[in-house]
C-alpha cells in the first residue's frame, strides 16, 4: 500500500518565511531548498494513502476547536549538546503551540515523538559547532511576530521537497 511522509506545521508568513529561509540558505543548511520556515506540530509521518482523508477529517475537527493566537520569535537559541540545531525560540504563543501539537498529535496522527515538544523555527540542523555559534550571534537580535490563523498539512515529495498541500483554518473559540 502506497505511504507518503506527511508533517503538520505552522507555516510562517512574508517577510519572515523568506528572512529565515535566506538565514537558512547562508549558514549552509543542505536542507534549507527542501524544507519551508516552519514550526512543527507533528514531526515527519509515514501514512498510508488511504488514511489521508480521516487524517483531514481529524485536522479538519482540530480547526474547528482553537482560534487564532499571537505568535512571536524573538533571538536564536540551540539544544546543543542534545542535538546540532540553532533555531529562534517563541517568547509568544507558547502554550497556543503545545495545545494545537497535543490536538494535532491524536486520533489518526497519535505517535510517539522523539523529542519533549519545543515549538521553535530551526535555521540551522546538523551543522557545525562554528555554524551554529555563528547563527547564534547573528540572529541574537531577530524578531517577528505575527497572527496564527491556520495550520498547514505538509507532504515530502520524490524529490525530499516539503510542500503544503491543505491549510486548515482555525475557526474555533478555543485557547
Amino acid at each position: 500500500m502506497a505511504r507518503r511522509e506527511t508533517g503538520v506545521a505552522i507555516g510562517l508568513p512574508e517577510p519572515y518565511a523568506a528572512e529565515l529561509q535566506a538565514w537558512r540558505e547562508r549558514l549552509g543548511d543542505p536542507n534549507a531548498a527542501r524544507i519551508p520556515p516552519h514550526v512543527t506540530l507533528l514531526p515527519p509521518t509515514s501514512l498510508r494513502e488511504a488514511d489521508r482523508p480521516a487524517v483531514e477529517e481529524h485536522l479538519h475537527a482540530v480547526a474547528g476547536e482553537l482560534g487564532p493566537f499571537p505568535l512571536r520569535l524573538r533571538g536564536a537559541a540551540t539544544f546543543r549538546p542534545v542535538s546540532q540545531v540553532a533555531f529562534v525560540p517563541l517568547v509568544e504563543g507558547i502554550s497556543g503551540c503545545e495545545g494545537l501539537e497535543r490536538r494535532v498529535r491524536s486520533g489518526p496522527l497519535d505517535r510517539p515523538v522523539r523529542f519533549p515538544y519545543h515549538p521553535h523555527v530551526t535555521v540551522a540542523h546538523d551543522l557545525a559547532d562554528e555554524v551554529l555559534d555563528r547563527a547564534l550571534e547573528e540572529l541574537a537580535s531577530y524578531s517577528a511576530g505575527f497572527l496564527v490563523e491556520a495550520f498547514t498539512l505538509f507532504e515530502q515529495g520524490a524529490d525530499r521537497v516539503w510542500r503544503p498541500e491543505r491549510d486548515f483554518a482555525l475557526t474555533g473559540t478555543g485557547v
